[in-house]
């Protein structure tokens, strides 16, 4: 597994993906920046401390990132296939269902990586802007709230990955399903009862971003840990299909 690791590890670093996700995240942060200069009652919103890492934070989990994981996440376990490569692994042998779960693995700790580093660019603007106003725990908590999200969207959209490996129609489709998923949270979110369960908005539960009661925080996770095992029973299929490439 370790080796398995290693590789996905450096294939995730030589794709031109992982640039497009630098790309968006660096977009969306000029973009909230540039929205964050509208008045309001003749103050600008992010003359506000911690508003810029509120907004980022949000409108970012909703528009862009779970698209980005989720494409990410189909380009890495769908390149074998459309990349004509598992004659070559076949050779080794490899065991599919190790190697997919070493792609799952790199997948999440991309995600987590992604909110990382979006959470250092606010955190750097935060301090630019408003040092003497920034406080311990105010910067901590938010870093606890980017790293459960990062971790709670991969999960969230775990099944989205595992359906496009599946329909093997192509890694971009993952980026279509995605964005509409995510979308959609934006209007379920708005019903107290549904955003507990809503996957997308369950992660900002789960992350301390809306507050939860204890159960509400319990409904959520379950929610987030429910597509984490849909999409491995999605997956484990494919090991059933052929134990060991050949």
């Amino acid at each position: 597994m370790k080796t398995l690791l290693w590789a996905e590890r450096l294939k995730l670093k030589r794709s031109k993906i992982l640039w497009i996700a630098v790309f968006s995240t660096v977009i969306v942060a000029f973009i909230v920046f540039m929205q964050g200069q509208f008045q309001y009652y003749g103050q600008r919103y992010i003359d506000n401390v911690g508003w810029y890492m509120t907004a980022i934070q949000s409108l970012g989990s909703l528009y862009v990132f779970p698209a980005i994981i989720a494409l990410m996440g189909s380009y890495m376990i769908c390149r074998e296939d459309q990349d004509d490569t598992m004659k070559s692994l076949a050779l080794v042998p490899v065991e599919l269902s190790k190697l997919v779960g070493a792609k799952m693995i790199v997948i999440g700790i991309f995600a987590v990586a992604l909110y990382a580093f979006m959470y250092i660019i606010t955190l750097i603007v935060e301090v630019v802007l408003h040092i003497s106003l920034l406080e311990l725990d105010m910067v901590l908590d938010f870093a606890k709230i980017y790293l459960l999200e990062g971790f709670g969207l991969f999960l969230a959209v775990s099944p989205i990955i595992a359906i496009v490996y599946r329909l093997k129609k192509g890694y971009w489709l993952a980026l279509i399903f995605a964005e509409i998923y995510s979308f959609m949270g934006l209007f379920l979110g708005m019903e107290s009862t549904i955003r507990h369960i809503y996957p997308i908005t369950a992660a900002f539960c789960v992350s301390g971003y809306y507050e939860s009661t204890p159960v509400q925080f319990i409904v959520s996770l379950f929610s987030l840990l429910a597509c984490g095992g849909l999409s491995l029973l999605l997956l484990r299929g494919l090991n059933k299909k052929h134990n060991v490439l050949k």
